[in-house]
């Protein structure tokens, strides 16, 4: 038997907590530093990553790593040098995430397809640059910004205010010390995620997330207000595609680079003509795609992980699936992802039903009391036999649910049942 410490605080985190804390091989499952839902929580930051290696050591502990901001620290490589096993990929590897510049010219060095795309640091050069082009484009910040570093544009003033807004006014600090500007490729996205060793990659399954605040995808982008799997946007041989010359082929040129890839690696995918265009890589599973994927498994997800330390996924039988589809309504604070209120009491979280699981992101228990303690507050997430009753299950669980500013999309999932 085995301890685990997931590492992070968010839904994504509470969701891999609980799949985690089912298999017959773990103990017991911390989660540092948590949130008002996980149990067992430390109070250890996620960037605390000398404290957290002398948690996990004395704890005999498999340490899982949730959000971005300790793998772009290279806390995998402190664990990998004090002999501690982690799952998760190294400093290096996750300049796939923490650098849009890197993974950029990664993905153009070894023809994985995404968008043309230039790079600069000063504002008049990048602005020459969007007068000079006739396709509408994408400025992205070149570092880490919580899931917002992408202002996607209608015009060459939008462009040029993003362009602004990141070099000039530093909106996301010094992550936008550079920018990339890339063409924007109008179509449709759907979120691909592969579980990989450094060797080979195992599919999980397919999920579409709801990035905008406002319902029919207005307003700006978030860090996820909901998501859905499995998406029929992704059809069999789209997935082949995808996990042919994207997934593995990433894996593999990593390899070859003597960067080898071992964690949850996603693609954020845009389908054009029924081709897939990577719009972004991230090193870690996505906060909200994880609690409807979480929910659909049917095999032991730590069993996986493991192997994938170990390098021996390619022993591992194909991981199973619940046929049912699972919708996860994320409630957030309103005001979010600007500013938004904390500490409201929240009430109703044990009337929902069966087959569905509250996964808590931005909360805390004070005095037996659940409160409000961040944007995104909680992850509502459902199954059903199809896509259309897990929605409805979802959103029946949504509506027990109360605190004085609670808002959600009302639309989430809708998008793939035009597919269907």
């Amino acid at each position: 038997m085995v301890n685990v410490l997931v590492v992070g605080s968010g839904g994504r985190e509470h969701a891999l907590s609980w799949k985690l804390s089912q298999s017959s091989k773990v103990q017991k499952v911390f989660t540092a530093p948590g949130n008002g839902g996980t149990k067992n929580n430390i109070p250890i930051g996620v960037e605390k990553i000398t404290e957290l290696a002398d948690f996990a050591s004395k704890n005999n502990c498999f340490t899982v790593v949730g959000p971005e901001a300790p793998l772009a620290l290279g806390i995998v490589d402190k664990f990998i040098e004090k002999k501690l096993k982690i799952f998760g990929p190294t400093k290096k590897a996750a300049q796939l995430e923490s650098s849009k510049i890197w993974a950029k010219q990664f993905m153009k060095r070894n023809n994985i397809p995404t968008a043309t795309f230039e790079i600069f640091e000063k504002a008049q050069d990048a602005k020459s640059y969007v007068s000079s082009i006739s396709h509408p484009v994408v400025v992205k910040a070149d570092g880490l910004a919580a899931g917002k570093g992408v202002i996607v544009c209608d015009s060459k003033v939008e462009a040029n205010a993003a362009i602004d807004s990141i070099l000039v006014k530093k909106m996301f600090g010094q992550a936008g010390n550079k920018i990339v500007v890339e063409e924007r490729i109008d179509g449709i996205e759907a979120s691909y995620i592969g579980l990989c060793d450094g060797k080979i990659s195992v599919p999980m399954a397919s999920s579409q997330d709801h990035k905008r605040i406002y319902e029919n995808d207005k307003g700006p982008n978030t860090g996820g207000m909901g998501a859905y799997s499995p998406t029929p946007v992704i059809t069999e041989s789209l997935a082949e595609k995808i996990q042919k010359n994207i997934i593995e082929k990433t894996v593999s040129s990593m390899k070859s680079e003597s960067i080898p890839f071992t964690g949850f690696l996603y693609a954020g995918i845009m389908i054009k003509d029924d081709e897939p265009y990577v719009l972004e890589f991230n090193v870690r599973m996505g906060d909200p795609e994880c609690q409807p994927i979480t929910m659909r498994m049917d095999f032991d997800l730590y069993d996986y992980l493991e192997a994938a330390v170990d390098e021996r996924l390619s022993f591992m039988p194909p991981p199973k699936w619940k046929k049912q589809s699972s919708v996860c309504v994320v409630l957030a604070s309103k005001g979010y992802p600007e500013s938004y209120p904390k500490g409201e009491k929240i009430t109703g979280l044990n009337e929902t039903q069966k087959d569905t699981v509250v996964f808590h992101a931005g909360t805390k228990k004070e005095n037996g009391v659940f409160i409000t303690n961040g944007g995104r507050v909680l992850g509502v997430t459902s199954l059903g036999d199809t896509l259309q009753s897990a929605i409805v299950n979802a959103y029946a669980a949504t509506e027990k649910i109360f605190w004085p500013n609670k808002y959600c999309r009302t639309d989430i999932g809708k998008k793939g049942l035009s597919y269907l």
